[in-house]
């Protein structure tokens, strides 16, 4: 009987949603990156529960612009869910999106988990992480690094981690930012940059292209999939890991009637076996949270950020 009941409200919720003309997914950032992806993920595995969900994007300020306009302006939107990823809690662990704090939002669930990645260009003459160690190490001023971010975000952190960790000083380093992991394979490919610190799940869009080698991913253990060939840094002596979160939040003024929907929605993806077999399409790996469990890791995350961030002096 409960679990009668459990199904019926479960129902009556993705009715209620569906009902709604503005189910949607913000990607802060422009098109093709890892927010991206987060967003169409949750699109496509919502679409096989009979849910709609819109993408809609609003990049700048490396996420702040999407952050201060559901703050702000549409904090009561309960069909409106926001991507972020462990870069979003590095840039708010420093101050980057001002002085607000992860209890500002509500945060909904969390996808799957990423990991970073080195990446050049095919016809690059780095063919191994050590290649690439070495040009930094003679003539830094000669390679050109693009991150998504400015100092002190996500890909520049690990960039920095891997040149501590060789031994280079990550101040001699020249990095470019850009506007997510789209605009940073495409300024790759033009070579206007000629490596690009990202994520594994963006690699794993461009794996097969013929214009992508990737270096190293930053994980305990070579990644299953497309990038099953790529060693870890580890195994090249650069000991750096870097797990990502992907998720999704929604804005302060939410009701909790709208955001127990949601999560409810979630709880019942995740658990599902077509939810896991796309998951790994999409080069994500099991990594579920939804409600205040989410909230909870959330607010633990953003503490261990800060001292990271303060370990490099980057906290506002």
């Amino acid at each position: 009987m409960n679990a009668m009941k459990f199904l019926i409200a479960l129902l009556l919720s993705a009715c209620a949603m569906q009902a709604s003309a503005r189910n949607e997914c913000i990607v802060p950032s422009k098109p093709g990156g890892a927010m991206d992806l987060t967003c169409k993920l949750a699109q496509q595995g919502l679409h096989d529960q009979g849910l709609d969900l819109r993408l809609s994007y609003l990049p700048g300020g490396i996420g702040a612009v999407a952050w201060h306009s559901m703050v702000s302006q549409r904090r009561a939107e309960g069909g409106t869910l926001v991507a972020f990823s462990g870069g979003s809690l590095l840039n708010l662990a420093q101050g980057k999106f001002g002085k607000v704090s992860p209890t500002d939002v509500r945060w909904v669930a969390a996808l799957g988990a990423d990991f970073g990645m080195i990446a050049v260009r095919a016809d690059s003459p780095y063919h191994n992480l050590g290649d690439l160690i070495e040009a930094l190490r003679t003539a830094p001023e000669k390679v050109v690094i693009g991150v998504s971010g400015t100092i002190g975000s996500q890909d520049w952190l690990k960039m920095a981690l891997v040149a501590q960790r060789a031994g280079i000083n990550p101040k001699v380093l020249r990095f470019v930012a850009l506007e997510g992991g789209g605009e940073a394979f495409t300024a790759m490919h033009a070579n206007f940059v000629q490596v690009i610190s990202g994520d594994a799940s963006e690699a794993n869009l461009y794996a097969n292209d013929g214009k992508t080698r990737v270096l190293a991913v930053l994980a305990e253990h070579r990644l299953p999939g497309a990038l099953a060939h790529v060693p870890t840094a580890r195994e090249q002596h650069i000991d750096v890991v870097w797990p990502v979160i992907r998720g999704l939040w929604m804005g302060p003024g939410v009701s909790n009637a709208d955001y127990q929907r949601w999560t409810r929605v979630f709880d019942t993806m995740l658990a599902s076996p077509e939810y896991a077999k796309l998951r790994e399409h999409y080069g994500l790996y099991p990594f579920s949270l939804t409600g205040q469990a989410l909230t909870d890791y959330i607010h633990k995350a953003v503490d261990d950020y800060t001292r990271q961030a303060n370990a490099f002096h980057l906290v506002r």
